[in-house]
């Protein structure tokens, strides 16, 4: 089963200053920030999308409370029922958008840690 690309979305305080720390780290933005072609209009989009190599970040800040691993399949319904297969309960399953076909499910670990399944 092709769980899609993974990604760690990060629950952060101060969005500029996690963006300018990854960016030094070599991360660069991929996503967010869609009102501002510069990526750097902080103050009102609150996510970037960031990647170095194959390593993705999400960076968020007041969207969730906790860190989630993040899985991005091509179909998310197809996962979920794979995995429902194997014993696992989800505590939000996909529905899909009608008009965009977009789905998102979410499972949580023994830990308490969120799986976020987001249709890419």
């Amino acid at each position: 089963m092709n769980l899609g690309k993974f990604s760690l979305s990060l629950n952060v305080k101060d969005l500029a200053r996690s963006l300018d720390f990854y960016e030094k780290m070599g991360f660069r933005v991929i996503d967010g920030g869609h009102q501002d072609p510069s990526f750097k209009d902080t103050a009102t989009m609150k996510w970037r999308l960031l990647e170095n190599e194959s390593v993705r970040l999400g960076l968020f800040q007041g969207m969730f409370p906790e860190n989630i691993l993040t899985f991005s399949p091509h179909r998310v319904v197809s996962v979920q029922q794979e995995l429902q297969a194997r014993g696992l309960v989800f505590v939000q399953e996909a529905v899909e958008d009608p008009i965009s076909g977009h789905a998102t499910a979410m499972l949580v670990d023994p830990d308490g840690n969120e799986i976020l399944f987001d249709q890419e």
